[in-house]
């Protein structure tokens, strides 16, 4: 139903038989249409979450819905709807990045062009070059494509940009705002924290496969780990900083000259390492 949720993940676990816990006790919701960033260091479970969702990996307990469907239970309709940029690639070796694509699209009724893909990811040059001749971010982008030539209606991206240059991240940040303008659902990963600001509505920061916490993108963290920081020498060479949620009032209630004065405003990179580096 459109009113539902896109994805619904209540209490999931996944335990090895080796006892760890890869996943304990998540849940969270996406809507429709959102663009959802799930950060955390190596290690903290957030490809295993991502996995279990796009039915790769079983999990040991909770309820996981994607489009209303259990993806635990294969259904061809239901895979049509999504779209999967793994982290490892999985293409064909001896054809051609463009053949590749070819190939894809006809899979889908409503696919996407191979132009407008080989543009958006920056191998248009590649066209006609062999996926095994290919650079590793070069085959990278080849995944990127390959996931959203369907127009899937919920998108999983665990670690797209791996191996992108900055100016072909910048061009698949343009490519993901206008699928996310199509209402495409979005599952972000990654290590890029700047990606996680410009691309995504909310985020959640899992550590240890506990989630730590979910908010807006302005928001994580907290009210009080998003404190302007205010930094300077004085005429002694003695360092100081404080926190401050008035950097003006607290500047001016100091009577000594203030050297090199900063005021940094933490972003979300400087939140994120502050709760990961806490634990």
């Amino acid at each position: 139903m459109p009113d539902t949720p896109a994805i619904e993940v209540s209490h999931l676990e996944k335990q090895y038989a080796t006892g760890k816990r890869a996943v304990d006790d998540v849940s969270f919701t996406i809507a429709r249409g959102e663009t959802f960033a799930l950060l955390g260091p190596n290690g903290a479970g957030k490809t295993t979450t991502v996995e279990v969702l796009e039915g790769y990996r079983s999990r040991t307990g909770g309820d996981v819905r994607v489009l209303d469907h259990d993806p635990a239970r294969s259904s061809r309709s239901h895979n049509a709807r999504i779209g999967i940029v793994l982290q490892t690639s999985a293409e064909s070796p001896n054809v051609t990045v463009a053949e590749q694509l070819r190939h894809f699209a006809t899979l889908y009724p409503q696919h996407r062009s191979v132009d407008e893909l080989l543009a958006a990811t920056g191998l248009e040059s590649q066209r006609n070059t062999r996926i095994s001749r290919l650079s590793g971010g070069q085959r990278r982008r080849v995944d990127v494509a390959l996931g959203i030539i369907g127009r899937p209606e919920v998108l999983f991206l665990d670690e797209p940009t791996t191996g992108f240059d900055p100016e072909a991240r910048r061009t698949f940040w343009d490519l993901l705002r206008r699928v996310q303008a199509e209402g495409t659902t979005i599952l972000l990963t990654t290590h890029y924290l700047d990606e996680a600001a410009h691309l995504a509505d909310r985020a959640a920061v899992i550590v240890d496969g506990k989630l730590l916490d979910i908010a807006p993108i302005d928001e994580i963290g907290g009210a009080e780990a998003r404190t302007p920081v205010v930094r300077w020498r004085d005429d002694a060479g003695t360092r100081h900083e404080a926190r401050t949620h008035d950097a003006t009032r607290h500047i001016r209630n100091i009577p000594d000259a203030m050297h090199e004065l900063e005021v940094i405003r933490p972003s979300l990179e400087d939140v994120y390492l502050g709760m990961v580096g806490t634990r």
